[in-house]
């Protein structure tokens, strides 16, 4: 099967070694997103997808507009089966959903029709959900909307983070995606419409989403610690919050308690203990660190 792969961080670059790594699959052509600067220095820097390609000498797209007739006519000369989506960043017009003879296969992780948008695995931890998942879809014109293919579910548990969330998605959905690609290939898979009445959205993720609110549960300010670690990250007044452990303790929301080599900060129901921080203008550290420099803290509140 010839495949052309579109998308763009590390996230997607797993996934396209996984094509790589099949012996009957082609890729032929990478979409991305064009080159960053990235960093202090605002290097220039490719993004990974584009990196891994170029190191398998395949060619690299990088459209700064997705009509562009150049770049249309470059997909259909590559006569590929099917184009493959995942984390690409950008709508696919229908122009280039009606190339390929077998569609445009995108891969979400998320229990679609649940959590459809650019932050799905965030939102769903973040959210306090206790599962979430891995659909295969057809691309149509529509955000997340096109029919199933394959879907399969997956635990969210007290100490799931984004991070951990996202190296269990690639592990999954790898072999998955592959599996899909054949299976469609040889016609053994019928597509499944979507419920659309019970579908709901999520949103792109901006530092405004990881302010911590002191007078909700803890539960809920723990799955948003968890949730939004890779990005945005989570904050309080001078302070970012990397991780955090539910307590039993009693404390007004939003204070501060410094109890020998432990930090805990008050909520709408018990306390959290942080675990790990950083000042606005230091490093990031373990607690029993951060509370050596900062006992002035004790009994003040965030709020």
């Amino acid at each position: 099967m010839k495949i052309i792969f579109f998308g763009t961080p590390q996230f997607s670059a797993n996934f396209l070694q996984g094509l790589l790594n099949e012996p009957s699959f082609d890729v032929t052509g990478v979409v991305c997103q064009p080159d960053e600067p990235i960093g202090r220095k605002k290097i220039l820097t490719a993004p990974p997808t584009k990196q891994l390609a170029e190191s398998h000498s395949i060619p690299v797209f990088q459209p700064t507009k997705l009509k562009d007739e150049t770049f249309i006519e470059s997909l259909r000369q590559l006569n590929a089966d099917a184009f493959v989506v995942v984390a690409y960043g950008r709508i696919i017009p229908q122009i280039i959903l009606d190339i390929p003879k077998l569609g445009v296969i995108n891969l979400h992780p998320s229990l679609l029709p649940k959590y459809r948008g650019p932050s799905p695995m965030q939102s769903a931890i973040a959210a306090g959900e206790t599962k979430t998942g891995i659909s295969i879809m057809l691309l149509d014109a529509l955000m997340d909307h096109g029919p199933i293919l394959a879907q399969t579910k997956l635990a969210i548990t007290p100490t799931t983070t984004s991070k951990s969330l996202m190296t269990e998605v690639v592990a999954t959905g790898v072999p998955l995606l592959i599996e899909t690609l054949q299976k469609l290939e040889h016609s053994e898979i019928t597509p499944t419409e979507q419920d659309h009445s019970v579908a709901t959205t999520c949103s792109m993720l901006s530092r405004a989403d990881g302010i911590i609110n002191w007078n909700q549960p803890a539960a809920l300010i723990d799955a948003k610690i968890r949730g939004l670690n890779l990005w945005p990250g989570t904050s309080t007044t001078n302070l970012k919050i990397f991780s955090a452990i539910n307590t039993d303790r009693s404390l007004p929301p939003g204070q501060v308690l410094i109890a020998a080599d432990h930090l805990f900060i008050g909520t709408g129901t018990t306390a959290l203990e942080i675990t790990e921080l950083q000042p606005t203008a230091g490093k990031r550290m373990p607690a029993k660190a951060f509370i050596a420099g900062h006992h002035e803290l004790n009994g003040t509140s965030l709020l």
